[in-house]
Order: structure tokens, then C-alpha cells, then sequence
């Protein structure tokens, strides 16, 4: 106690659980393999117990069903501790620190499981089998017994979709038999649930993918061609240099039977790495081949290409990138039937980095001919491929593997999405990719419970009638997406278009290519039969032109602004009269009243300006605040804006990124010339940040007249547009917010119920937020009213987007 209380102020812990509850050092594992619903962490002051001292503070978050040790500790645990040590200091220093006493009731203490201890009791709900698992993951490792071994298993995720076929295995103590699937190893509970882990490990410390159970006997070896010999004996050296208390690396010599440990795994890839930048290997591949000669075999084999999830065949030369502490490949050619092919003309043109204007990689610029090629691909992938042949609930299964997949890759999708777009990155890990595999899965979900109805219909008697509705897909179908969220945007579209059963053709944004190129790898890796989905990068002109024009699309959905929208209707018209869905530009009011809770009020008004900075078809393009509490909003506003940082959208604490593209920052810049031009009063900003890259201050207007430019178009960007009402003049402020050709969302801020629901039900828009804003969710339809569009993507509706009705009358 000398040592704690000899700092001035005494000393502070950082502890990762709700305290009191799992005391001690496995404190995350427990969380998990209790099922707790919650995790979070406790920095408390130390005393002579054992995370026994007073509390200070405590920070919680939900357990995700998929989450383990790993992914909340890097979530949440690492991230929002740091802030809250920071925010810790900081209340000491105030002299404001709380000194909360723990209770002993609810404390518990365990310690780190023993090996012994971890056995797997299988007589339990598949849930409770799940947490288990990972909350032994990865130490000291769950086990079982499978067909009479003691088996270790790794990478639980509880089973959502159908359980597929696979090969009957022998679990001790289940109420039946385990599978080995394609996936991984399916577990049955004792609910009749099922849980899949992905590896096994066996006793003599040898790891490999639970679906390879059946074939882990398979010792064929290849035969290596004298570089490739060369190559191995490279890694003979490595190898000797970590095991150097075994005289001779021989082809049997194991990894870890002669004395490695986890720490040596990290070693040897990293050795490798400089040796062979072409191999990717992760610390399982090790696990997975412990011998020296399985080990050789294992990394030619990847050397060449072999034993990969797909056969693709992905040029990375010109767009490999070392950035966010990992290497980026992608893929940059356009996507057709399966495989990544150059433009046929071969032109190409460059995709930007808006954080500094440098040249990210070169892109294919697609032809009509390429177009042609693509749709073409898709009508026989929908008319003669698996696709239309295939079963719903497996068509689900394939979207719920994509989905995994996305999430597998999240992080590579993030930063591919921070650099195309110059989203900030925590945004494109939670919004940008998050949602995009939110919406994979939740439609997923969908394929198999597509259903028409039955019909009593009124026929001379007898009446021997059924009648009964089918709901088709379409067939081919095209999507045209916008550059603000290019991954969320062909998730929102496709993910629809998929489940109802159809192939399409998709054009993402010129200046905002390459996730929807990664994408296109994903999807070959999910097991998705060629030409179901392709992707052509190109000119709206040119490629979207051919998609409007051509006759063998049966649909076509477009987001992006509401001119090109008009003459897409036009030539979708003329063609084939094919079915439409838009969803276009918005002016989106937000009313912010004086009995509003001010400081939620200031919050989220900013997001609804700022959020994706301001390149969002939701933002709110006008606040309209009432009078007696205007100033105060302002000034707090302000305030808050002089807080934002402004960086590299990769900086983790950045909160606000470059714009998109510099044709579009020079259009900001323009609005804001004109908004004071017209007389309203610029409060901040207004001008491009002086740094390389296409960087835009957050703007605030206020005095804006409802004549003025800024009143009634659309800035897209970080530009706050505020106009002042009356006290109490509902009814005024109502015909000013509606006072619009858009419709898309809109927003209202206020304590009275009443007050808010008469205000959602005249509002124009087909979306209202009532005390919250930007709050879209995979369930709920969205699109917009007037010239913000027609249809809906997300929810139910969505589907209907893509199907077709057909009526049946039979006569018996």
C-alpha cells in the first residue's frame, strides 16, 4: 500500500470487465463463456485486494453472438479504454473522481482454465456450447472428443442459416452425430441448434480446417522444380535459426514437437515474409502444417496458386498497396462471367486518393461492347446457370457466406473504402462495411420465405377454382450506384436483387471503383456461380447509358441525383419499358423546436450535416430553429465544429475526411461563394482547408431567406444551412420545410409528442426522424417522395423491387 498510495493522487487500474463481476486475469474469457449479454471494462483505484478497490468509472458494450476474446477486446475494450483513461486523469485532476465501493455481492473470481478443465459438456443448448468455445479461444482451447480422439476446436460461430449436408462424425456425449461440411464442423446441441467451428486441433499439436477432417490423411506430395528447391532450403536456415537446439532440420523434424511456441509461429512467418512477399501466410497455416515437409509442400503449393478457395485469377501487379498496417491487393479489372478481364478496348483511367490527389492504381474503362458482354453473361447464368435452377434456402446459404466473407475482410474493405472515398475509417468499419454485411445477411434470411398467396375468387358454379400468386424474379437486372457509400450502396441494391433470384450487372461510381472490385473476388470465394453477379467500372455516360438502353435488362435501380435520374426513366422507357426504382437528390429539412433536449439537439443536428462529411443523400440540406433558442444552437454548434479534427481519414482519431473527389470540393467551394453572395451570414468555414488533398472546413449558414440558393439545392458536403422561425409558428415552419421538389428524409427535434407526431405526419419526405437522425437500419424501407425518387432498398419492400407477380387460375 506504500507503493499505491505514494502517487500524489494514489493509483488507478484498468480492468476488462464490469467489476465486481469476473475479477481477475480472464476476466474477457469469462464474459463469454457465461453468455453475459454485456462486456465492458473498470478503471478503479487500487487497494491491497484484488480488483477489489472503488470504482471510478465503468464503460459498457453489447456481446455480439459472433464476438470472441479477439474482437472485443479490439472493438471496444482497447479502443474506448484508452479514451477513458484519458477521461479518468482528467477527472482526477478536476478533483471530481468518484470513489464507488464494490459490492461483494455478484463478485466472482476464476481463474485461467486448465487444459483438463476446458472439456466441451455437449448435453447443453448450442449457445452455451458456442461461449464455451470461444471463450476458451484461444487458450488453454476447448475440446472434444471426436471419433474417440481428444480434438481441440477453434472458431466457433453459431449457425443462422440452414445446416448443410456433410459427412456424419462421432461427437462423444451430443445427442447426435457432428458433420463435416464444406464450412467447417457442424455441433448439435442440446436444443437440436447448431453451432460450426471452423479448426481442430489434434494432440500432437497439428491444426487443420475442421471441413478437411476426412482428407487431413492426405500425404500426396508434389514435386518442386529447382527454384522452388532453392526456395525450401531458404527456409531450412529459418527454421534452423529458431529450433537451434535440434542439429538437423530434416524433412520429419516437427515445429513444435521440438520445442516451439506460439511466439516462434510469428517468427517464422515474419522471416518468410521478405523472402516471398507473393505468400500470404497466417500463424494457423503453421498449426496446420507442423513437419518441415508438410510445411514445403503447404507454401509451394500457395506459391503456385494451388489449394486456394477459388480458381481466380486476379492481376494485383499495379494495385498492391503496403497502407494501414497491412497489405491491400486489389483487383482492378472489370468483372465478367467470373473472372477479372481489361476492358476490351484496354483503356483504363486513374482512381484518386482524395486524402493527398496521388494516383491509387489505373481501372478498366469499359466499352458497350463490355456491357453487352456482362448482360449476356447474366441472362444465361439466370436462364441455363445453377442460379435459376437453384433451391432458395441454398441460394440463402451461398449470400450468408458472402456476408461472412465481408466480414472476414472488413478491415481490407475499410481501408479500401478510406482511400477510393476518403471516408474516415472507424466510419467505413461501422457504417460503410457494417452495415453492407448487415444487409447480405438480413436478406439472406429472406430467399426462402418469398411467398404468394391464395385467392377465393367468385366463378359460375360449381366452383372448382384455385387461385394463387407466384413471385418471380425479374431476370437481368442493372444497378448504377453513387461514390459517397460505394460498398453500402451495392449492398443495399444487390443484396435484394440476389435474394429474389436474379443475376445483375453493376456500374459503381467512376471515382469509387475498388470496393465494389474486392467485392467481386468475395464472391467467387463464397462459391457464387459465374456471371450471377458482374461489375463494370466506366463513365455513366457510356456504361450506364448501355444498362438505360439495353433490351435484355428487365430492371434497373440508380441512386445519384435526380437529372440523371430523369433521363434514366427516359431511356428505360424507350427501350423495353423496364422496371425502374430511384432514389435521388434531397433537400431534407430538419425542424429543431425550442422545447427540444438542447444538447441531444446539437449532437445529432451536427451528424445530420457532418456524418460522412455531409456526403450523405439523408443530410439535412436545411435546420430550420426556432428563435428563442437559435443563438445558443449556433454558438454551441460552433463550438463543437472548433473540436473536430480534420486529417487522414486512416488516423483513428480523425473526425473528418477529405471530399470525395476535387470536381466536387471546387463545387462546394462555389456554394458557399454564393450563400454569401446572397446575403446569408457565414458563421464558419466556407473554404477548402489549406493541406494536400480535397479537404472542405465544416460550414455554417445562418440568416438563409427561403428564395436564396442555399435554401433550396442540395450541397452534399459539410455545409450547415440554418433559418430561423417564429416561436410557436408550427404550422409556418411545416410549409416552409415542405416547401420542396425533394422528399427524401427529414428530421424533428422536440419534447412534445403531440407536437412531433402532427409534425411527422405533414412532413414530405419517406423518412421522418423524430429526436434522432441518420438512423436507418437492413429492416426498414427507405427511399424518398416528389423528385427524391420512388421504390424502396432495405426491409421487405426491397424484395418487391425485384419480383414479379404472377396470378395462376385453375379449374378442377
Amino acid at each position: 500500500m506504500n507503493v499505491i498510495d505514494h502517487p500524489k493522487h494514489g493509483s488507478i487500474i484498468y480492468h476488462p470487465s464490469l467489476l465486481p463481476k469476473h475479477r481477475g486475469a480472464s476476466a474477457i474469457n469469462w464474459t463469454l463463456i457465461e453468455g453475459d449479454k454485456k462486456a465492458g471494462f473498470s478503471i478503479f483505484w487500487a487497494d491491497d485486494g484484488l480488483d477489489t478497490g472503488p470504482i471510478l468509472l465503468q464503460k459498457e458494450c453489447a456481446v455480439e453472438p459472433s464476438d470472441t476474446v479477439d474482437t472485443l477486446y479490439n472493438r471496444f475494450l482497447f479502443p474506448e479504454g484508452i479514451n477513458s483513461m484519458v477521461e479518468a486523469v482528467q477527472l482526477i485532476a478536476d478533483g471530481k473522481a468518484p470513489r464507488i465501493p464494490q459490492p461483494e455481492e455478484g463478485a466472482s473470481y476464476e481463474g485461467i482454465q486448465k487444459k483438463s478443465n476446458a472439456k466441451v459438456n455437449m448435453a447443453q443448448p448450442a449457445e452455451v456450447i458456442h461461449n464455451w468455445i470461444r471463450g476458451h479461444d484461444k487458450v488453454p482451447g476447448a475440446w472434444a472428443v471426436l471419433d474417440g480422439q481428444p480434438v481441440t476446436l477453434y472458431g466457433s460461430s453459431l449457425l443462422s442459416s440452414p445446416v448443410p449436408a456433410g459427412q456424419p462424425l462421432e461427437v462423444e456425449g451430443a445427442s447426435q452425430p457432428g458433420l463435416i461440411t464444406s464450412s467447417g464442423l457442424v455441433l448439435f446441441g442440446s436444443d437440436g441448434k447448431a453451432l460450426q467451428v471452423k479448426s481442430l486441433q489434434f494432440e500432437d499439436g497439428k491444426m487443420i480446417p475442421a471441413a478437411k477432417y476426412f482428407s487431413s490423411g492426405d500425404t500426396t506430395s508434389i514435386e518442386l522444380t529447382e527454384e522452388e528447391k532453392k526456395m525450401a532450403e531458404e527456409i531450412r536456415v529459418i527454421w534452423k535459426g529458431i529450433l537451434s537446439n535440434v542439429p538437423v532440420i530434416e524433412d520429419t523434424t516437427d515445429f513444435f514437437k521440438s520445442g516451439a511456441a506460439s511466439m516462434d509461429v510469428v517468427r517464422l512467418i515474419e522471416e518468410i515474409k521478405p523472402k516471398c512477399a507473393d505468400v500470404q501466410l497466417q500463424n494457423e497455416d503453421v498449426y496446420m502444417a507442423t513437419s518441415f515437409h508438410d510445411f514445403i509442400q503447404m507454401f509451394v503449393r500457395r506459391l503456385r496458386g494451388e489449394d486456394q478457395e477459388e480458381e481466380l485469377v486476379i492481376n494485383y501487379v499495379s494495385a498492391t498497396k503496403d497502407i494501414n498496417n497491412m497489405t491491400l491487393k486489389m483487383p482492378y479489372q472489370c468483372f465478367i462471367n467470373g473472372k477479372f478481364e481489361d476492358a476490351e478496348n484496354g483503356k483504363t483511367y486513374d482512381t484518386v486518393n482524395p486524402t493527398d490527389g496521388s494516383v491509387i492504381c489505373k481501372v478498366s474503362f469499359a466499352s458497350v461492347a463490355d456491357v453487352d458482354r456482362a448482360v449476356a453473361a447474366a441472362k444465361e447464368a439466370f436462364e441455363t446457370g445453377p442460379w435459376g435452377k437453384m433451391n432458395p434456402r441454398d441460394r440463402g446459404r451461398l449470400l450468408y457466406k458472402l456476408a461472412d466473407l465481408m466480414e472476414e475482410h472488413q478491415e481490407e474493405l475499410a481501408t479500401i473504402e478510406a482511400i477510393d472515398s476518403g471516408a474516415v475509417y472507424t466510419l467505413a468499419l461501422k457504417t460503410h462495411v457494417g452495415m453492407s454485411i448487415q444487409t447480405f445477411r438480413y436478406f439472406a434470411g429472406w430467399c426462402d420465405k418469398i411467398q404468394g398467396t391464395t385467392i377465393p375468387i367468385n366463378q359460375a358454379r360449381p366452383n372448382r377454382n384455385l387461385t394463387f400468386t407466384k413471385k418471380e424474379p425479374l431476370g437481368v437486372c442493372a444497378i448504377v450506384i453513387p461514390w459517397n457509400y460505394p460498398l453500402m450502396m451495392l449492398a443495399w441494391k444487390s443484396a435484394a436483387c440476389l435474394a429474389a433470384g436474379n443475376t445483375l450487372v453493376l456500374k459503381p461510381a467512376q471515382v469509387t471503383p475498388l470496393t465494389a472490385l474486392k467485392f467481386a473476388e468475395l464472391t467467387v470465394k463464397a462459391g457464387i456461380p459465374k456471371g450471377v453477379i458482374n461489375i463494370i467500372p466506366g463513365s455513366g455516360g457510356l456504361v450506364g447509358q448501355r444498362l438505360s438502353d439495353h433490351p435484355d435488362i428487365r430492371k434497373l435501380g440508380f441512386t445519384g441525383s435526380t437529372p440523371i435520374g430523369k433521363q434514366i426513366m427516359k431511356s428505360c422507357a424507350v427501350s423495353n419499358l423496364k422496371k425502374v426504382s430511384l432514389e435521388l437528390g434531397g433537400k431534407s429539412p430538419l425542424i429543431i423546436f425550442s422545447d427540444c433536449d438542447m444538447d441531444k439537439a446539437v449532437r445529432m443536428g451536427m451528424s445530420s450535416v457532418f456524418f460522412n462529411k455531409g456526403e450523405n443523400c439523408i443530410a439535412a440540406g436545411r435546420l430550420f430553429v426556432e428563435e428563442s433558442i437559435h443563438d445558443e444552437f449556433i454558438a454551441r454548434v460552433v463550438e463543437e465544429i472548433k473540436k473536430m479534427k480534420i486529417g487522414d481519414p486512416l488516423d483513428r482519431s480523425t473526425d473528418h475526411g477529405p471530399q470525395n473527389h476535387k470536381a466536387h470540393l471546387d463545387k462546394l467551394v462555389e456554394y458557399c461563394d454564393i450563400g454569401v453572395k446572397e446575403g446569408a451570414t457565414l458563421v464558419y468555414g466556407g473554404k477548402q482547408v489549406d493541406r494536400p488533398g480535397y479537404f472542405m472546413e465544416p460550414t455554417v449558414f445562418t440568416d438563409v431567406e427561403d428564395h436564396m440558393f442555399i435554401a433550396k439545392e442540395e450541397s452534399f458536403g459539410p455545409v450547415m444551412v440554418v433559418s430561423r422561425f417564429k416561436d410557436g409558428d408550427v404550422d409556418g415552419v411545416l410549409s416552409r420545410a415542405n416547401d420542396t421538389e425533394f422528399g427524401l428524409a427529414s428530421g424533428v427535434f422536440t419534447r412534445d409528442i403531440n407536437k412531433a407526431m402532427y409534425v411527422s405526419e405533414r412532413l414530405e419526405a419517406g423518412t421522418v426522424f423524430v429526436n434522432t437522425y441518420n438512423k436507418t437500419d437492413v429492416a426498414a424501407p427507405f427511399g424518398g417522395f416528389k423528385q427524391s425518387g420512388f421504390g424502396k432498398d432495405l426491409g421487405e419492400e426491397a424484395l418487391h423491387e425485384y419480383l414479379r407477380t404472377k396470378a395462376v387460375t385453375v379449374e378442377y
